[in-house]
């Protein structure tokens, strides 16, 4: 198997060498960019399997934008910061990060996050926990109680046929809750594609438990 190809976008000249002499040695993980600006990535998005991105850059460009045109092409956004700002924290969480960690976390954490998000899975950690857990800016679903039971269910990992024996469901049933689910959040501007998103909406909406 090829190694996963990261860019890394930080300000900070002394992050970036240590980003890199993190993952020297690593087979499984290839650095192909460090730079300071996300307009750098841009025109190669697709070369990447994951973008690391410091959440706050001196280069004028906002979170928000940064995050936004991220997004526009499709790129993986792993957060790495080194702040405790929690109105950053959730911009990056509303916007579909599969993480955020740390810099200061351990070695062997950051590259478990990283490997973690550069095969499109969702990156557990205490500060994602902290951008989900009661932001007064999201808007309800307005969820019916068997669609919470079923997002509950679904979202946190059981297939299909297990969520509908435990729900009482048909499978073609359970699908039908899961379009319609998907549609209610995409209809309050909280889309959720994939079943991560699913999983997120499930924890900001307190159907799923913060994870410790």
């Amino acid at each position: 198997m090829r190694a996963a190809r990261i860019a890394h976008i930080d300000d900070h000249e002394t992050v970036r060498l240590g980003f890199a002499s993190m993952l020297l040695g690593e087979p499984d993980l290839e650095l192909v960019l460090s730079t300071t600006s996300v307009s750098d990535v841009l025109p190669r998005a697709r070369d990447f399997d994951l973008v690391v991105l410091d959440l706050r850059l001196s280069d004028g460009s906002t979170l928000t934008h940064n995050l936004q045109s991220l997004q526009e092409v499709e790129a993986r956004v792993l957060a790495f910061t080194g702040a405790d700002n929690l109105p950053d924290l959730r911009t990056a969480s509303r916007a579909g990060v599969l993480g955020i960690v740390r810099k200061s976390e351990a070695r062997e954490v950051i590259l478990d996050a990283v490997r973690q998000a550069a095969a499109g899975h969702s990156v557990v950690t205490t500060e994602w926990a902290a951008a989900l857990d009661s932001d007064p800016q999201l808007p309800s679903a307005m969820l019916s109680p068997k669609e919470r039971e079923v997002l509950a269910l679904y979202a946190s990992g059981e297939k299909s046929v297990t969520v509908a024996h435990r729900a009482g469901l048909s499978t073609n049933t359970v699908a039908e809750y899961v379009r319609r689910i998907r549609t209610k959040y995409a209809i309050v501007g909280r889309p959720a594609h994939t079943k991560i998103d699913l999983y997120k909406r499930a924890v900001e909406d307190g159907i799923l438990p913060v994870p410790e």
